[in-house]
């Protein structure tokens, strides 16, 4: 047997000792084949080494490996404990000006290491799906729910948004989607001051929520044009479709009414039964919100992801009637405070700086453009102007 650090680990070598993370769950039994999946799964629980079969070649620098996990604050070697804050592209100085805020977020570090832990988190979702779908019960999900709440407290609130805004990927209609939409709820969650049990409970049911288009056809699933009226007939199959799966499995209830009424409206004009406010599960309606700000900031064939402000927008027109009115208030509004100071620009191509929410109208900020002019949106002689992106 050979101990080496992960760093030193290769496809293909053979787990000869059990690797349990600090938590006491158990991620590869002896026997087990190292794959790039696991061995990305190992970083994320930072393992710092792992015993395979073989013969080594050199001793392990224990020591190192020790320093390596906990750094002193002396050691000259030491990570900078840098995390909030995005790595600055070379040259930043002379091209600043000439790059957008989304361009110096994909060439940093940060952005890189959110990218490979949400990469690890889809492929985990998958693993589950099929786990779930094979006849597994909730009990499986216990690891996918620790990445999940990992990877949603290594950012801030804006971060986190800045970061899913630019990871999207529209070869994958369910995975991503799906954690992006337990991302989110866990957000309106932490709003809405829950209890850690019940985000944990709302995270997973945003997580499974579309666990029924699993059984859609690919050909509807991944058309890019408008569906006939029968093939929209059988997308509203997958909330009845994900309820059956997650039957009788173990799951929280509400985990179930999330599943089952992600598409019911506080109106009456969702589906699958048309339902009403009060006869709406109140997760539910919390990963109908979730759901919906996630499919209108995507791309689809038909148009261009619309940027936040553009989906408070949209909420304000018409989501104030089809919405649980709390939820969605306590949402527009925080969302909107999450974008005070951010660089936009305007559907004129002109851009500035927000600089003052107006509560009463959330998507029509008070701007100050590059030019110095303050201008407030929701004023009558700027109604014809709105954020069309942020920078």
């Amino acid at each position: 047997m050979i101990t080496l650090t992960v760093d030193n680990l290769t496809p293909g070598m053979i787990v000869a000792s059990p690797i349990v993370t600090k938590r006491g769950q158990t991620i590869s039994k002896p026997g087990e084949k190292l794959t790039p999946q696991l061995i990305a799964k190992l970083s994320f629980y930072k393992i710092d080494v792992v015993t395979v079969e073989g013969q080594a070649s050199a001793p392990v620098d224990t020591e190192a490996v020790a320093k390596k996990s906990n750094p002193k604050p002396d050691d000259k070697k030491a990570e900078p404990q840098n995390t909030n804050k995005l790595d600055k592209p070379k040259e930043e100085s002379r091209v600043s000006d000439q790059i957008t805020y989304s361009q110096r977020l994909k060439q940093s570090s940060h952005f890189q290491k959110f990218q490979s832990d949400y990469a690890l988190n889809i492929a985990n979702l998958k693993e589950h799906f099929n786990s779930i779908i094979a006849g597994g019960n909730a009990d499986c999900c216990t690891d996918l729910l620790e990445q999940c709440e990992a990877l949603f407290k290594s950012k801030t609130t804006l971060e986190l948004f800045d970061m899913l805004a630019n990871m999207r990927n529209l070869e994958d209609p369910i995975y991503s989607h799906s954690l992006n939409v337990g991302l989110i709820a866990r957000c309106i969650g932490k709003w809405l001051h829950l209890s850690k049990s019940d985000l944990n409970t709302l995270t997973l049911a945003g997580l499974l929520h579309d666990i029924g288009k699993t059984q859609i056809p690919e050909d509807i699933l991944n058309k890019p044009g408008k569906y006939t009226d029968e093939e929209f007939a059988t997308m509203k199959t997958h909330p009845l479709l994900g309820k059956k799966i997650l039957n009788g499995k173990g799951f929280d209830s509400r985990i179930l009414a999330a599943t089952l009424q992600h598409h019911e409206r506080s109106d009456g004009s969702g589906y699958p039964r048309g339902l009403m406010e009060d006869e709406i599960d109140d997760f539910a309606a919390i990963i109908a919100i979730a759901d919906v700000y996630d499919a209108m900031t995507s791309a689809r064939a038909h148009r261009d992801p619309l940027c936040s402000f553009q989906v408070i927008n949209q909420f304000e027109k018409d989501g104030l009637n089809k919405y649980h009115t709390k939820y969605v208030l306590t949402f527009l509004e925080h969302m909107a405070n999450t974008y005070n100071n951010s660089r936009v620009m305007l559907n004129t191509a002109k851009t500035g700086r927000v600089v003052y929410i107006n509560k009463s109208d959330l998507s029509r900020p008070v701007i100050q453009l590059d030019s110095g002019e303050i201008i407030s949106l929701a004023d009558n002689q700027h109604k014809d102007l709105y954020i069309k992106s942020i920078l």
